[in-house]
């Protein structure tokens, strides 16, 4: 009888093991999805690279900590202008690097950000993300600041996630202020006029 009962609970383990592994492999094929379905939007592009924040020596209109499991300084999240497009440049240090990017821009309106009824951001509906293979050390996104899908002229405000991988996993944020959830979700407030020959269209 007791040998039965070890069968049954191995062979329930076993099942059961199965099931979350293909829950995490449903879950990666649809953030591939997604992935490719954001890099194909008319008004951004995201280049990956593997510049580090520690050989980082230019100066950007504006440079927030990126903060790992609330604890940890990972890397930077920049802003810059070039030209018509907004520069959002995830960093990372040396001993971090980043698997995925979620980035979300407003006009600091209250209702801009996508979130739930108790004020935590819903991360699966920010405007861009991207999956990052292998780990990269730096991610760029060039949001075109024309595009109709865009509406902030000068202030602005930006939620920047990752999913990075260092001393341990952990999900990041660009370091700002409190959504006021529960969670310690973070968003920043910006101008792009503190760039030089900064964007001045509409």
């Amino acid at each position: 009888m007791k040998i039965k009962i070890t069968l049954f609970v191995a062979l329930f383990g076993l099942a059961l093991l199965s099931c979350n592994m293909e829950q995490v492999q449903l879950s990666t094929e649809q953030m591939a999805l997604e992935s490719k379905k954001n890099k194909d939007v008319k008004n951004v592009v995201v280049i990956e690279g593997n510049t580090t924040s520690d050989n980082d020596d230019f100066e950007h209109c504006e440079t927030v900590n990126l903060i790992a499991g609330q604890n940890h300084v990972a890397g930077t999240v920049n802003i810059d202008v070039e030209g018509d497009n907004l520069v959002v440049t995830f960093l990372t240090n040396t001993d971090w690097t980043i698997d995925a990017t979620h980035l979300h821009v407003t006009n600091c309106t209250d209702e801009e950000f996508p979130s739930t009824g108790s004020g935590n951001p819903k991360i699966g509906n920010f405007e861009y993300f991207s999956v990052h293979e292998n780990g990269v050390t730096e991610v760029v996104y060039l949001i075109d600041l024309n595009s109709d899908e865009i509406d902030i002229f000068d202030e602005f405000c930006f939620a920047a996630h990752a999913e990075v991988r260092g001393p341990s996993s952990e999900t990041a944020w660009a370091e700002g202020e409190d959504f006021g959830g529960k969670s310690w979700a973070m968003y920043v407030e910006a101008f792009l006029t503190d760039c030089d020959g900064g964007f001045v269209g509409g």
